[in-house]
């Protein structure tokens, strides 16, 4: 780490520098920043109590913190390091742009402050599936014995981990939001992976073109693999377009029967074509389908990618199967909650559009499913068309539920549909019990809302917290 201060600091003390936002990648970046010998200025338009108890640690060590003004750029400002959130069209970044300063995220920072013998980055984005597959990496890498972590849009903020120094890591699986990748233009990573993609956050990027370019920012550079979804593609798509190292290979992941350079599904098991001395006869046997939890297609999916990435990496395949044993899904994510009455009850909330609602969807054959909530711009035709033939019932919640109903009216208007109109504390409750009177013996109950919780619940994690205790409370009535 030594090294590393001085060499940045040699660049950048003394400069001024401009953090927007006071969440936990801002204060991360500010401190790293101010300890570098940098003079920091925390700008955030937020003004509550909850914003000036953040800020009094950072103005008690020395860091200018300005509440309630997030438009104008701090005077002599050299740079600007934006947390992840904040929208390219910002007024404040209109102003950088005018005093032609620079404006970075914390993913770039944290890559400028990496020394010469720092830990590689295995990074990996996609609009769904980001966090498993980075974890799912992680507990793969930590099989083949090597000393990592998974950090960026998870966990650690990455700055922090970059700086724990050189030493402290032999590689490191780095999950990549759209917004982190749009503010780190020089970031090169070992190998990459785009795991699919779907319109998502349009809002913030302007358009679907300009949402993928940005995605596809992770290919930029890429030493060793460029792993893409066969199934997706955009994703080959980008792949293509990218600028890599001379010497780099695209390496697909597929649910079927693997070509030479990918990896793919036989009889059950996850092979790779990729990695192998003779790509056209060989296949080496990486793990069982039983192996990943859930054995769901969409996951199956993700454990190929993280196996690509690993692999890219030089970690043996008995590493892989170590690693997919190992590992568990955070909650909430296409989780099993309880069996009641012969019926399954599965908690998806963090699938928050339509994408990671279908792969959900796709997961089970006959389905009574709860819906809705912020359709943030999303339409759900095609969703609707795709999972028809399994429905067995659904309930509508939230706010654009009507947006889920007509398109269930348009494409399967002979499945039985219950609209809640209730958004208080008890409406997860009774969304669970029409589930119920809806379920046969066999059935599966999805939660896979397709939507944001944040018009009834603070995020997906209490949605998913209520959709659990609902089903809970109704297996005690049951018993």
């Amino acid at each position: 780490m030594g090294s590393r201060k001085v060499t940045f600091a040699s660049d950048w003390q003394g400069k001024n520098i401009t953090v927007a936002g006071l969440g936990v990648s801002g204060i991360s970046a500010a401190r790293a920043l101010a300890g570098l010998g940098a003079s920091v200025t925390v700008v955030d338009g937020g003004s509550a109590a909850a914003h000036e108890e953040r800020a009094a640690p950072l103005r008690g060590e020395g860091i200018s913190v300005r509440l309630g003004d997030a438009e104008t750029l701090p005077e002599g400002t050299d740079l600007v390091v934006t947390s992840p959130g904040w929208k390219p069209s910002s007024p404040l970044f209109a102003a950088a742009a005018e005093a032609g300063v620079d404006v970075i995220g914390d993913v770039e920072v944290a890559w400028r402050l990496r020394g010469p013998d720092a830990a590689p980055w295995l990074a990996i984005t996609g609009t769904n599936g980001k966090t498993t597959t980075t974890q799912m990496l992680a507990s793969i890498l930590e099989a083949a014995g090597l000393r990592t972590a998974a950090v960026g849009n998870i966990g650690t903020p990455i700055v922090d981990v970059v700086l724990e120094g050189d030493d402290a890591y032999d590689v490191l699986a780095v999950e990549l939001s759209s917004y982190q990748l749009h503010w780190a233009p020089s970031l090169r990573a070992h190998s990459a992976a785009v795991l699919n993609l779907a319109p998502d956050h349009l809002d913030w990027h302007g358009s679907m073109e300009a949402y993928a370019a940005d995605k596809g920012r992770i290919y930029e550079g890429n030493q060793i693999a460029c792993v893409y979804n066969v199934a997706d593609k955009a994703t080959e798509d980008l792949v293509r377009e990218a600028d890599v190292e001379e010497g780099c290979r695209a390496i697909g992941f597929t649910l079927n029967a693997p070509a030479p350079s990918q990896l793919g599904v036989v009889d059950g098991i996850l092979v790779d074509r990729a990695f192998v001395p003779d790509r056209q006869k060989q296949a080496q046997e990486l793990a069982e389908i039983s192996d990943v939890r859930p054995p769901a297609p969409h996951n199956i999916a993700n454990a190929l990618a993280a196996a690509a990435l690993a692999r890219a990496f030089g970690v043996q395949a008995t590493a892989v199967r170590d690693g997919l044993r190992a590992f568990r899904p955070d909650a909430h994510r296409i989780e099993h909650v309880a069996d009641v009455a012969q019926v399954a009850y599965v908690d998806d909330s963090k699938a928050t559009n339509t994408h990671a609602a279908q792969a959900s969807l796709a997961a089970y054959e006959s389905i009574v499913w709860i819906a809705g909530g912020l359709a943030k711009g999303a339409t759900f035709d095609e969703l609707v068309t795709g999972a028809a033939k399994r429905l067995r019932g659904v309930v509508l919640i939230g706010a654009d539920r009507a947006l889920i109903r007509e398109a269930l009216a348009r494409h399967a208007p002979e499945v039985p549909v219950v609209d809640l109109d209730r958004t208080d504390t008890g409406a997860m409750s009774e969304a669970v019990r029409r589930a119920a009177e809806l379920a046969q013996p066999g059935d599966t109950v999805l939660m896979a809302p397709a939507c944001a919780s944040m018009d009834m619940f603070t995020n997906y994690n209490k949605r998913g917290e209520a959709f659990a205790d609902a089903v809970r409370e109704l297996g005690s009535t049951r018993a």
